[in-house]
């Protein structure tokens, strides 16, 4: 497991400069064996606030974000400079995300994954304090996963299944399980009728999702992309709140229920009380992804370059504020609506899906399925 071989091709971290931090990179760096060669990549870039490892080290905490559009998962952590550091490793078409910092899901194009830390308490493979390797794939098709989340390590993960506007967990013996349909959606079909997208657990149970519309006909939501976003309460079957621009990211925590008005570019919370939602903050970028950490949201911001994503109230926002939107990592304070912490992205990656924060981890790394490592890795159960 100390092998130095075993990550010999990975990302270098980041240096800082006096003002901020500011590094370009090769696409696929982490991912060319030694005996390959790789054409020019596209690079990839990023700068970020001043005090931003600061905090991740006042936090102990590592952050990870999945982007289909360049089919990356990234790990940010620090190494032992106190400098920032970048892991990255490829698969096709990730979006979901959930990790305890032990035990770490991913959903990809047809694929669900659980990743299991290798190294024990306080033991480091080339100063990584995680080494995050494949250990259960389920196949579910592309049925268009977007959430995931585990009710706990040991536990099978609940889904959004965007396809069939459901929530579903894995089996062994089918493509999914479904556990719940939204009460406007009168069958399970393949349709993307309302675009179910994001899920909230609440005293380790599904409790709160978001959809598009509450549409309930093939790829219907797209007519309501601009105020026909709904949060569902999942235990009553009661829609608790409405008017939305493409909601995203719900997630209970502090007793209350957080939600991204991505197509308005708002980030706040559903008053359970009112139904009404309160922005607590905006953010220059399409928000989606987000996780919550004592007083902080981390949140993932995209640039609205796709179709679906042009249109909305966020347009004439960015136009008000003068600002381009961008794509990156914000930490917003939960009390104060500020930002004191961002990590812009620039180059080829330009839109994000999900962001976790791996509590306890100091510089994670992990697996992946483009080079030979995957074959060098052994376990042996304790």
């Amino acid at each position: 497991m100390k092998s130095k071989n075993v990550f010999s091709s990975l990302l270098n971290p980041f240096k800082k400069t006096p003002e901020n931090m500011t590094e370009k990179i090769p696409e696929q760096t982490s991912e060319v064996t030694p005996n390959q060669t790789s054409p020019k990549q596209p690079e990839f870039e990023l700068n970020g606030s001043r005090q931003f490892v600061s905090w991740l080290i006042e936090q102990n905490l590592s952050l990870g974000f999945s982007t289909y559009q360049s089919g990356k998962v990234f790990l940010i952590g620090h190494n032992p400079n106190s400098e920032l550091s970048v892991f990255e490793r490829t698969f096709e078409r990730p979006m979901g995300l959930w990790s305890d910092g032990q035990v770490l899901w991913l959903s990809t194009l047809y694929q669900i994954y659980r990743f299991k830390n290798s190294l024990p308490h306080g033991e480091l493979n080339d100063n990584y304090d995680r080494l995050f390797v494949p250990q259960i794939s389920y196949m579910t098709a592309d049925i268009d996963v977007h959430d995931v989340v585990a009710p706990s390590r040991d536990a099978l993960p609940v889904f959004v299944n965007t396809l069939f506007s459901c929530l579903a967990t894995v089996s062994p013996d089918a493509s999914f399980k479904s556990i719940w349909l939204p009460p406007f959606i009168s069958q399970l079909a393949p349709e993307d009728r309302c675009h179910l997208n994001g899920l909230a657990f609440k005293d380790g149970k599904p409790a709160y999702v978001t959809a598009v519309a509450a549409t309930n006909v093939a790829d219907g939501w797209r007519d309501h992309r601009k105020d026909g976003g709904i949060v569902i309460d999942v235990n009553s079957n009661e829609i608790i709140a409405q008017g939305l621009s493409m909601p995203h990211s719900p997630r209970w925590a502090n007793n209350r229920l957080w939600v991204a008005n991505s197509g308005a570019g708002e980030f706040g919370f559903i008053n359970l009380e009112t139904g009404r939602f309160e922005a607590i903050t905006f953010c220059p970028g399409y928000i989606r992804g987000v996780s919550i950490v004592g007083n902080y949201a981390v949140l993932g911001l995209s640039k609205p370059r796709h179709k679906t994503f042009q249109g909305l109230p966020l347009d004439d926002r960015l136009a008000k504020e003068k600002v381009e939107a961008r794509c990156g990592l914000y930490v917003v304070d939960l009390k104060t609506g500020s930002t004191p912490h961002w990590l812009n992205i620039e180059g080829v990656v330009s839109e994000l899906y999900d962001v976790i924060t791996l509590p306890g981890v100091q510089r994670p790394s992990m697996i992946g399925f483009r080079n030979d490592q995957i074959r060098r890795i052994i376990t042996l159960e304790q």
